[in-house]
């Protein structure tokens, strides 16, 4: 099998793993879906993830389109770099290999301004024309005018709340928190129209290739805000550069006042989202966040 026979025949994807017709290498894929790297007879090299043969864990419906469609999405924009999607069945997705290199200074501002250009591709609404996911869970992606705040107080803050108090992660309290944000989502400020944007893009869905650029994986892309892309690269340890990422963004594309304050805000969606997954082990972070997006209408501060 190689590039050209992939290309016309995804659906045979699958029997040639079967009967070990390909050379294939385990590759870190995450906590969901296991992955490796597929060398065809032509020796280009493809990324394929599947979801693991479990009884108890079937794959859920539409997962693994969502995220074809996602990827689509990005690389229709014609900006940040972005696998291409070779073969999408229900159970298995093959991308494009991207060879991987190391974060620089150089390729973080490139990807800065990238990612800039990405969010003024724009989207038609809030949401998406096909189910969401991020991660496991389901994501309401029903196109919504907005506007924004109410929109993510509804469909990206709501519902992993209560997902995290049902399964233990969150307690009453820590839930009263939250909600005093989603009561409060008005006053925070920052409403923009529907930015195209990755959606899950803390820095593990960064991939540092070695053409010295960032390429974007594993998306829960949507219509949204820009500054969630953004606030989201900050969260665990951070994007390498992640100063420089910024300030070449900023450079193309200004923020606008107040985006420093509203980090927490807009960190707290993925957070939940952790909760909701994981467990307690993120509790501390989801109250964290709650309490600094709280203090931000207090401040009033102003960032130009």
């Amino acid at each position: 099998m190689d590039l050209a026979y992939l290309r016309a025949h995804p659906a045979h994807l699958p029997t040639f793993r079967t009967h070990q017709r390909i050379r294939e290498t385990p590759v870190a894929g995450g906590d969901i879906c296991a992955a490796a790297r597929l060398t065809l007879d032509d020796g280009h090299s493809v990324f394929a993830k599947s979801w693991p043969e479990r009884a108890d864990r079937p794959v859920p419906e539409g997962f693994f389109a969502a995220e074809a469609a996602g990827l689509r999405w990005l690389r229709e924009a014609g900006a940040v770099a972005v696998p291409e999607v070779i073969v999408a069945l229900p159970d298995l997705l093959a991308l494009d290999w991207v060879e991987p290199g190391e974060p620089t200074p150089e390729a973080a501002e490139r990807f800065g301004r990238e990612l800039a250009d990405l969010h003024r591709a724009g989207a038609p609404a809030f949401g998406a024309t096909w189910p969401g996911f991020i991660g496991a869970l389901g994501q309401d992606n029903t196109p919504d005018d907005g506007p924004w705040s109410t929109w993510f107080a509804q469909r990206r803050l709501a519902p992993y709340l209560r997902r995290s108090v049902d399964v233990g992660a969150l307690s009453g309290d820590d839930a009263a928190l939250v909600e005093q944000v989603i009561g409060r989502i008005g006053e925070f400020g920052g409403e923009e129209p529907p930015a195209r944007i990755h959606g899950d893009l803390w820095p593990g869905n960064v991939l540092w290739g070695a053409d010295d650029r960032a390429w974007l994986v594993d998306p829960a892309a949507h219509g949204g805000h820009r500054e969630t892309d953004l606030a989201q690269l900050a969260l665990f340890g951070g994007i390498p550069h992640l100063d420089r990422v910024l300030a070449a963004y900023r450079e193309s594309s200004p923020l606008p006042d107040g985006w420093r304050d509203r980090v927490p805000l807009h960190q707290l969606h993925l957070l939940l989202v952790h909760t909701a997954l994981f467990g307690s082990g993120y509790r501390d972070a989801v109250v964290q966040s709650a309490r600094a997006a709280l203090a931000r209408p207090e401040r009033a501060t102003v960032d130009r």
